[in-house]
């Protein structure tokens, strides 16, 4: 453990931000699935609300600097494709 004050305090922020990244890329995770799973069940209407729901958390996590921008692109491409073909 540090003995400086300044380290201890950035020690507790990056804690925080750990956790933040952690909760937030489970979230992501979760919405791609969902997008999987409508798509797999032929159900458009569904497939494409979770779609819209997946590129926005997508693109905020790309915007905070969770995300690189070749990850977002990848998984917004893939699932457009996914929803695509669930018509």
């Amino acid at each position: 453990m540090a003995n400086i004050k300044q380290q201890i305090k950035r020690n507790i922020t990056n804690n925080k931000n750990k956790l933040f990244n952690a909760s937030f890329k489970s979230g992501v995770k979760t919405a791609l699935k969902d997008v999987e799973k409508y798509a797999n069940e032929k159900n458009y209407e569904k497939a494409s609300e979770a779609y819209n729901l997946a590129c926005k958390k997508l693109d905020k996590g790309l915007a905070k600097g969770i995300f690189h921008k070749n990850f977002v692109a990848r998984n917004k491409s893939r699932l457009a494709l996914l929803v695509n073909n669930a018509k």
